[in-house]
Parts: structure tokens; C-alpha cells; sequence
């Protein structure tokens, strides 16, 4: 029977995913899934230069540092970016690794004594989650992370709801979105800093790793999915709670990390929809080329029989057996493919000798007008 706190524990873990695959979507779509990555690891230097000027690692201050952090982060990676001397991917690896090893440096030097715990920040516990709980008046209201994560989500809903027009607008065709007035950087930052509150957000409860598990893999798999954007927000959100809740009970067989789980099953789901989806999956690609192969080597065979029907050498232009020489088929290609080609009704064939029905010579005379 499941306890209370594993039931926690799995809520907690959803309420992280759907906040970040909100926000994670419109990154993915603005080709910006790395600035995830960035600005998950440059908050930190937000928090501790927060520290430093309220000598508390429970001022609301810290997720404000953290947030203005996250902004500058995005500020200075399209500076680069502007100069057109460094490229986009670049830039961010240029920007993220100086910003996040000068928060080291000085949890390290001036914070030592401080339980600012750069690996936990990282890796985060969700184990520990529902051991913090709300207590007012003497009732217990349930773990901090229900809010603090909660809110998040709702922030983020909120956001996506009041300008989901603007985000759309702004994300597929910015310029057309400042001729008609949407002001798509104001919109750019404002998501920047969303995605930097989601991420400081949720180090406590799970750790920046699986933030970015959670802000890139559900929305690259609902990407591979549909082509319709409230979809993609829906499935998103879906996938990140499978993953979330799957990743927790993987946890629980192997007795291994529930966070690093999680993001096991991101990656799993992710790559189990990049296998199978039915439009673009690698699976449905790989038929889709064979398909064309088939029609277009029927559209071949037809060609090739209409063309010498006519003539006198055509018992031994038409024979299977020198499809091979002619059209540079294999044997057991060119026999598959007059299999399929007599079960549609294209060709017949009598002793090895190969005639065009009245179906394939239509086929073959509408290529030949085409």
C-alpha cells in the first residue's frame, strides 16, 4: 500500500513538471533548450549574492537574485550573440560556465560555514520533501514544496493563458509580432525570468538536473507529436507527469535516486516517442521512405513496360528475369516489386513474360503526360 509521503513525494514531482514543460514548450519552439541548462546553473549566483546582502537563506530575496540572475544571464548571451562573432550555442557556453564557477568560487571562499549546498542545489532530494511541512495553529497543511511549487505551476498557467497569443505570435514570426505592436522582447524576458523563477523555484525539492529534464525532454517528445501549439502544451505537461510519477517507482525497484530516475524517464519517454510517433517518429520515417521507394519503383516497372510493349524485342525487354539488367534491380527486389505490382492490378504476368492491365497502362501514360 502506498504511504502518505510517497504519495507526496509523486504529487510534489508533478506539480515540478508541468511547471517547467509550461515554460520548457516555448523554449524548445525558440530552439533556446540549452538556455534551460544555463540558467538553472547561473541562479545560483543569484542566490548567493542574495545571501551576501541579507545574511539569510530564507529571504524571499534569494529567489528574487536568483531570478534577476537568470535575466542577465539571457542579457549577456544575446550580447554575444549581437556581436555575430560567437554563435548562439556558443555564447551560452561561454556565459553559463564563467557565472555559475564565480558562485562556487564564493560559496566556497566566503560561505563555507553556510548550508548553501551546491550538490544539493544540483541534484536536489526529493526523498527529504515532505519532511518540510506547513504548520499553522497547530494542523499540519502538507509539504512547503505543495506551494512553493504550486505556485510556480499557477504563475506560469497564468502567464501562458493572459498572453498565449502573444507568446505564439512572438515565438513563430517575432518580426510580424512588432510590426503589430506585441512587443516580442519585453515577452522574451518576461519568459526568461519565468523560466528563471521555475527553476530556483524547485532546487529545494528537486534539484536543477531535473529541471532541465523536465523544461526539455516533454516538450522535444510532444514536438514529435503534433504541430498544434495547445496540444504540444497538453502532452507536454502529460508526458512530464508519466515521467515524474514512472521515475519515482523506478526509484522505489532499484533503490536508486528518485530525482535521477525521473530524468531516466524523461529521456525513456522522449526516446520511445522519437521511435514510434506516427508522424515523425524514426519508425513512421523509415516506412515513409520505403513506401516511396515501392511507388516510385512501380511507377518505374510501368514505364519500362509501356515503353516496350511496343516493340519487337519486347518478350525480352518485359521477361522478370532481366529486370535487373535494365532497371538495376536486385532479383529479389525486382520480384517484390512485381508482387506488389500484381496485386494492385498493374501488370499480369504469363510465363515469366510481363503485360500492363488497363489500370497500370493508365498509370504508366499519366507519368509519361505528366
Amino acid at each position: 500500500m502506498m504511504s502518505l509521503a510517497q504519495l507526496e513525494i509523486q504529487i510534489i514531482a508533478s506539480l515540478v513538471a508541468v511547471a517547467c514543460s509550461l515554460v520548457g514548450v516555448f523554449l524548445i519552439l525558440r530552439r533556446m533548450a540549452m538556455m534551460s541548462d544555463a540558467i538553472s546553473h547561473t541562479v545560483l549566483l543569484g542566490i548567493v549574492l542574495a545571501f551576501f546582502v541579507t545574511k539569510s537563506i530564507t529571504s524571499p530575496l534569494l529567489l528574487i537574485g536568483a531570478a534577476l540572475m537568470g535575466v542577465l544571464t539571457v542579457s549577456l548571451v544575446e550580447l554575444l550573440n549581437r556581436t555575430q562573432l560567437v554563435r548562439e550555442d556558443t555564447s551560452i557556453g561561454l556565459v553559463f560556465p564563467a557565472l555559475f564557477s564565480i558562485a562556487v568560487i564564493l560559496i566556497s571562499r566566503f560561505a563555507g560555514d553556510v548550508h548553501i549546498d551546491n550538490d544539493a542545489v544540483l541534484l536536489g532530494e526529493l526523498a527529504f520533501a515532505p519532511f518540510n511541512r506547513v504548520k499553522l495553529f497547530g494542523l499540519d497543511f502538507g509539504p512547503e514544496a505543495y506551494y512553493s511549487s504550486g505556485g510556480i505551476l499557477i504563475l506560469n498557467l497564468l502567464f501562458v493563458i493572459l498572453f498565449y497569443k502573444e507568446l505564439k505570435l512572438a515565438t513563430f514570426d517575432s518580426a510580424l509580432a512588432a510590426t503589430l505592436g506585441f512587443a516580442p522582447t519585453l515577452i522574451h524576458y518576461a519568459l526568461m525570468t519565468l523560466v528563471s523563477l521555475t527553476a530556483v523555484g524547485s532546487f529545494n525539492a528537486v534539484g536543477s538536473i531535473l529541471v532541465v529534464a523536465f523544461m526539455v525532454a516533454p516538450p522535444s517528445a510532444a514536438y514529435l507529436l503534433t504541430d498544434k501549439l495547445s496540444r504540444m502544451i497538453l502532452y507536454s505537461a502529460l508526458i512530464g507527469i508519466f515521467s515524474a510519477v514512472s521515475g519515482y517507482w523506478l526509484a522505489n525497484i532499484l533503490d536508486a535516486s528518485i530525482a535521477g530516475s525521473m530524468a531516466t524517464m524523461t529521456g525513456a519517454s522522449f526516446l520511445t516517442v522519437y521511435l514510434f510517433a506516427p508522424e515523425r517518429g524514426l519508425f513512421a520515417q523509415a516506412k515513409r521512405r520505403q513506401n516511396q521507394r515501392i511507388e516510385f519503383a512501380l511507377t518505374m516497372l510501368t514505364m519500362h513496360i509501356a515503353n516496350h510493349t511496343a516493340a519487337q524485342e519486347a518478350e525480352l525487354e518485359n521477361e522478370v528475369v532481366h529486370l535487373n539488367e535494365h532497371l538495376k534491380w536486385s532479383p529479389q527486389f525486382a520480384m517484390q516489386i512485381v508482387g506488389i505490382a500484381e496485386r494492385m492490378d498493374l501488370i499480369q504476368q504469363k510465363e515469366g513474360l510481363l503485360t500492363l492491365t488497363e489500370h497500370g497502362l493508365k498509370r504508366a501514360n499519366q507519368e509519361f503526360n505528366a
